[in-house]
């Protein structure tokens, strides 16, 4: 569903990303592990089409996001670490919008819209304006939004910041079904309890460069993942 294959990026004389390849398959959640600055969100954006790339190629589904990006953005939807939702816009009418932008029908986006509103307490906040939302109020309305037109790749860059933990669990549930039902999801997180329970595979990132990946018992083997990570993190 997502292949990155031997991808870097440069910030003038910094390697952001250093020859990544990565492929993460249809029904898989893949965590995406590293330090402040190991190259994480660089990659994330470069798989969504925000960033470009110096080298490599971004696979969405077969489709190439430098070749095709209107294409690959069709199947994707991209969850960032500060949502950066339009503030004047009440809950509803955002979510209305997003729908719009992805050709949702009525009848559809109406099931989805209450399904996920209810499932994280939102649905009577809905008609206030986005500028009055705490930031995890702002959090699950980008959640809510990136699930409306039921995407077959979900790209999250630290997805469990700013959440309760009743939400942090209502996303684990809904990650869950979603790759049931095929999608995949690429994520980062510096949350490693979160990871070593979720993910089916893991990558870890230093300095732009993949230094560890694979099913997650495979890479944390007869320890924690936070212990394999810190002694990745030394070396």
């Amino acid at each position: 569903m997502l292949r990155i294959e031997n991808v870097s990026k440069s910030y003038g004389e910094k390697k952001a990303v250093d020859n990544l390849s990565l492929h993460i398959k249809a029904g898989e959640i893949y965590g995406f592990i590293g330090h402040n600055g190991a190259g994480k969100t660089t990659t994330l954006k470069a798989c969504v089409g925000i960033l470009d790339f110096d080298e490599g190629e971004i696979f969405i589904d077969g489709v190439s996001i430098k070749e095709n990006p209107l294409e690959c953005k069709k199947k994707i939807a991209y969850i960032p670490d500060n949502p950066d939702l339009y503030a004047f816009m009440t809950g509803i009418g955002y979510l209305h919008f997003i729908a719009d932008i992805f050709g949702v029908s009525a009848k559809a986006r109406e099931e989805r819209i209450q399904k996920y509103a209810d499932a994280f307490s939102l649905t009577a906040d809905l008609a206030m304006p986005v500028s009055s939302y705490s930031h995890g109020m702002k959090q699950k309305l980008a959640i809510i939004s990136a699930l409306i037109h039921e995407p077959k790749l979900i790209i999250m860059d630290e997805p469990f910041v700013g959440l309760d933990p009743s939400a942090s669990h209502k996303v684990k549930e809904i990650m869950r079904e979603m790759c049931d039902n095929g999608c995949a999801i690429f994520f980062s997180t510096h949350v490693l309890e979160v990871a070593e329970k979720l993910c089916d595979k893991i990558a870890i990132i230093k300095d732009g460069k993949l230094i560890k990946s694979g099913a997650t018992e495979e890479v944390k083997g007869d320890t924690s993942l936070e212990d394999v990570f810190l002694e990745l993190a030394k070396e």
